[in-house]
């Protein structure tokens, strides 16, 4: 199967990608089937061949996740809610709705408190 995936280049600590079209089984740093963009992550800088990458896709190329983002964001992927964000973001809202309970509860003792302190004064 051809993947869509970055291959690294650059100094160290200062790595720079180009996005490539390579067989799933080859090295990341291996030979490529056809370089298809470029990307920066320290200048968020994203260079595609647009046409190229359409062609491979249709072709039935799989991107990986980090291309598929950048896919997303240059237009070339519809964005689609994947199912292990969507379960983080449900588990976020049920945590949230946890904790803004046990502080309406706190603030219910709190006022039952200081309402028993005025009656017995």
């Amino acid at each position: 199967m051809i993947k869509l995936r970055l291959k690294r280049f650059g100094k160290k600590k200062e790595a720079s990608f180009r996005i490539v079209a390579c067989n799933s089984t080859s090295r990341r740093d291996g030979r490529p089937l056809q370089e298809l963009g470029f990307y920066n992550p320290r200048t968020k800088e994203t260079r595609l061949d647009t046409e190229a990458l359409r062609t491979r896709l249709t072709q039935g190329a799989q991107p990986t996740d980090v291309v598929r983002t950048l896919l997303e964001k240059g237009g070339l992927l519809e964005k689609t809610e994947r199912p292990s964000i969507a379960i983080g973001k449900a588990k976020l809202e049920k945590e949230k709705l946890a904790k803004a309970k046990i502080k309406a509860e706190g603030n219910d003792s709190n006022e039952a408190a200081s309402e028993s302190n005025e009656a017995q004064s």
